[in-house]
């Protein structure tokens, strides 16, 4: 078995539309930043979390999907999807805290979660993703301030972390199906991958 990891971001670019930098993720990525710009992503069936501390504005966002394993689901407690889910929210939790914000001064903004994947048979997972942020933040006492889930179009998110802004632009007309090759890749290599890496709690 692989090991999946989640992994920084290093698509950098300068956007001239918000006269900033940027940094855009895709699916099993991250990125945090404690600099005035932009993080940008797009999402079918995942789900992002913008996570910041509101007092000194260092924030990020992850992008990622719960591994389609609703059999295993029904047999343990801790399902290796769940497990997946928790590590994509510990790691950029971990690296915030690691760079100086405060648990007690986090808050979250989610998005995503629609049903664009036509080829799962399971319980839709734009559901499944959506149902598990919630639930993973409230359990963390992480405050939710707002969120745009579910729904059938993909998003365009832009979060700007410093202020704690995000644009939503919902994609009604998608002429191509480059999202949905993505993460219908992405979530074939879910299926075989181990949970890589341990995670500190702090």
């Amino acid at each position: 078995m692989s090991m999946l990891q989640e992994e920084i971001s290093t698509t950098l670019y300068y956007d001239r539309t918000f006269d900033c930098n940027a940094a855009k993720i895709s699916p099993g990525e991250y990125y945090y930043t404690d600099k005035d710009m932009v993080i940008v992503t797009v999402l079918g069936s995942c789900v992002s979390a913008c996570i910041r501390d509101s007092v000194s504005g260092i924030g990020g966002m992850n992008h990622f999907m719960l591994p389609d394993s609703a059999a295993a689901d029904k047999d343990s407690p801790v399902s290796e999807s769940m497990r997946y889910g928790t590590y994509a929210m510990e790691v950029l939790i971990n690296q915030l805290l690691r760079n100086g914000a405060r648990r007690e001064n986090l808050e979250a903004k989610i998005f995503g979660g629609g049903n664009v994947l036509k080829s799962f048979t399971t319980m839709n997972v734009g559901d499944r993703n959506a149902i598990f942020v919630r639930k993973f933040l409230k359990e963390e006492r992480i405050r939710v301030t707002s969120e745009d889930l579910l729904d059938i179009y993909p998003r365009k998110v832009y979060y700007f972390p410093k202020t704690g802004r995000v644009l939503v632009k919902k994609l009604k007309n998608m002429h191509n199906d480059t999202l949905v090759q993505r993460e219908e890749a992405y979530a074939s290599k879910l299926k075989v991958a181990d949970v890589g890496g341990e995670i500190d709690l702090f």
